[in-house]
Parts: C-alpha cells; sequence; structure tokens
C-alpha cells in the first residue's frame, strides 16, 4: 500500500526544493511564481532502525523500507477556487494525493518574489487554508443542488443525504475543515466518496532561512496555528537540506556532526508516513527483509494479500514474532526453536513492528 503526500503551499515557499532535498528529484527551481505546473514526484525512503536490527540477525541479501511518494504541486494564490493561478488544474492534483505537507515560507529572500509582496507565515498559511474549504464549499454546493429535487419530492434517500450535505456545508461555512468534522461511521464513507480537499490530514512545514529556529515568533506563531489545528509542523531549512543532499552521505554526516537532534527530513518522511494511521510489519522471506506499511486494524489474511494476492487466496496462518524478541532471539531459526513465535489465524490484527511470515497454499 503506497501513501501520497502532496506537497503545497504559495508559490515559491520552497516546494520544489523541499521535494528536492527529500528526494534529489532535480524538480526546477526558480525565483518567480509558477514555476511547476506539473506535479514533481519522488519516492522517499522512510527511515526505519527497526529495518537495520531485524537485517542484522536475519542477513539478507536485501533490505527494503517502506516508502512515500511526495508530490510537488504547483502553488496555490488567492482566487484558486475560481481558477485564478490555473488554480483548477492545481486542485484537482490535491484531491489524488492521501495527505497533504503544507509549505510555509517564513525565509526572506529580496530575488525571490512573494506573490504578497512579504512572508507572513500566518496570513500565508491562512490563504491556502481558505482556498481548500472555498473549494470545498463548491464541490458540497454542487452536491446540495444535484440532491435537493429529489429530497423534495419525498425521497428517504435523499432526505438523509441532504441532512449530511448541509451539515458539512455549515461546518465548512464556519471555516472548520472536513477532517474536524463530527461524522457517524455511517456518515464518513459517503462524505469520502466527494474527496474533499480539506479531508485530507495536514503537516505544517516552516521554512526557515539559516540561524531560524523554533524561538523566532513567527515560526512560534506558527507552532501554535498548527497545534490548534492538530497537526504536526516541522521546521525546514529546505535550501540547505537539498544542497546537502547533493553531498555525499559522508560530508552530510560531517556537517551535521555539530548539531543537536534529528535531521528534519528523516522526521518529515516518518510523520507522513504515520499521517494517516499506518504501522509497519516486517517479512524476512526470500532473503530479503522488507518493510510493508498497513492502515492499522488490517487483519492478517489483508496484510498478506498486500505482498502478493496468492498469499491471501491459499492463507493457511501467519508466524508472528515482534521485531524485539527476533533481534534477542539472535534469528529466526533460534526464536522457532525456543517456542517464541505465535501462530494467528486470518482475523489477527496486525501490529506495528510485528515480523510475519504467512503460510499459504498454492
Amino acid at each position: 500500500m503506497s501513501l501520497r503526500a502532496g506537497i503545497v503551499g504559495l508559490p515559491n515557499a520552497g516546494k520544489s526544493t523541499l521535494l528536492n532535498a527529500l528526494a534529489a528529484t532535480g524538480a526546477p527551481v526558480a525565483p518567480y511564481p509558477f514555476t511547476t505546473i506539473d506535479p514533481n514526484r519522488g519516492i522517499v525512503a522512510v527511515p526505519d532502525t527497526r529495518l537495520e536490527a531485524i537485517a542484522g540477525v536475519t542477513h539478507p541479501q536485501r533490505v527494503v523500507p517502506a516508502t512515500v511518494e511526495f508530490v510537488d504541486i504547483a502553488g496555490l494564490v488567492r482566487g484558486a477556487h475560481r481558477g485564478e493561478g490555473l488554480g483548477n488544474q492545481f486542485l484537482s492534483h490535491i484531491r489524488e494525493v492521501d495527505a497533504l505537507v503544507h509549505v510555509v515560507r517564513v525565509f526572506e529572500a529580496p530575488d525571490v518574489a512573494h506573490v504578497e509582496g512579504s512572508a507572513d507565515p500566518l496570513r500565508d498559511a491562512g490563504i491556502v487554508e481558505a482556498e481548500l474549504l472555498l473549494a470545498d464549499l463548491a464541490v458540497v454546493d454542487r452536491l446540495h443542488d444535484r440532491v435537493v429535487p429529489r429530497a423534495r419530492i419525498g425521497d428517504k434517500a435523499a432526505k438523509e443525504e441532504l441532512a449530511l450535505i448541509e451539515r458539512v456545508r455549515n461546518g465548512l461555512q464556519r471555516g472548520v475543515p472536513a477532517r474536524h468534522l463530527e461524522l457517524t461511521p455511517h456518515d464518513q464513507p459517503h462524505v469520502a466518496g466527494w474527496h474533499l480537499l480539506t479531508a485530507r490530514p495536514v503537516i505544517y512545514v516552516a521554512n526557515v532561512s539559516e540561524g531560524t529556529g523554533e524561538e523566532d515568533p513567527r515560526v512560534a506563531a506558527l507552532i501554535r496555528h498548527a497545534e490548534a489545528q492538530d497537526a504536526a509542523i516541522i521546521v525546514v531549512n529546505a535550501q540547505l537540506e537539498a544542497e546537502l543532499a547533493e553531498l555525499s552521505p559522508q560530508e552530510a554526516a560531517e556537517f551535521r556532526a555539530g548539531s543537536d537532534g534529528e535531521a528534519p527530513l528523516p522526521r518529515l518522511a516518518r510523520a507522513a508516513y504515520a499521517l494517516l494511521g499506518y504501522v509497519t510489519f516486517f517479512s524476512i522471506a526470500s532473503a530479503e527483509v522488507r518493510a510493508w506499511p498497513v492502515v492499522r486494524g488490517t487483519t492478517a489474511v489483508d496484510a498478506a494479500g498486500g505482498i502478493h494476492t496468492d498469499m491471501a487466496r491459499g492463507f493457511i496462518r501467519a508466524e508472528v514474532i515482534p521485531w524485539q524478541t527476533l533481534v534477542a532471539a539472535g534469528g529466526l531459526h533460534q526464536a522457532r526453536d525456543r517456542g517464541l513465535l505465535r501462530l494467528e489465524g486470518r482475523a489477527y490484527q496486525v501490529q506495528d513492528g510485528d515480523v510475519i511470515t504467512f503460510r499459504f497454499a498454492v
């Protein structure tokens, strides 16, 4: 199962630079709006120390991490919901992704134009958020107009749908993103089918200049804004990260040697991966260790089907061991000899960090 995260924001916020830093894609970067029209894409490995620990005791020929596909979507401007600045095209690209990485410009650069004249992180974030809300309102209004005639003639299903549409529309009109609306389990699949932009979970990225950190008032204000949205936020100097991405791993590590904490881009890749409630299980067959992302609550038979449909069709059982237990035992054979593997059936819900071997009949 793949996760696609769309990188959004105003023009010249540093979206393409961030993608280049994440995936070394060579996306075009220029100091004027709409350098990006067609989305640029990059596949980014999700850092996971558990993968290396498992490989350390199983000695595979190949190690395959989980990945996130980042999509650099061209900048939104005021009026995008009405088609301003190629808005219709850009908004359609956003509908194709699962999550949003909202890049907000904090850095100052006189040679890089700003569509609003100057950088104001809270205002800039608000512009993008308002355009997404207005685009969703337009969708809901069209649904409303289509359902009203059937509801007026007494169609029961239409009346129920109209009540849901009006509840969602009232929330959007109050400025509440669709992801924050209180919906029943019955309503959720209906609203999901509308493909609302504000239904997608969000990570904010404060794109800063060198030397600017969380103590900067503009960054601190953006952090509070993200917290109010129940969203993660990561502070990144995208230009510096893009330059480091062009160095060898050893050179980049030497540059970072004096810095505190984890580099921001691995945190961003992990946050994007976790945003939709994904967990990871590991397979250790076929001379490789591989990380497999699944939505929390996925059953063993569905996880097997994600590897190959034949595994789900002929599913017999799953042999499961937590990764820590496997590593402590020194390998799969040692763990099996000590009786540390559990046998689970089709309905078992995969847990984060499970190492699973599926037994199936061909």
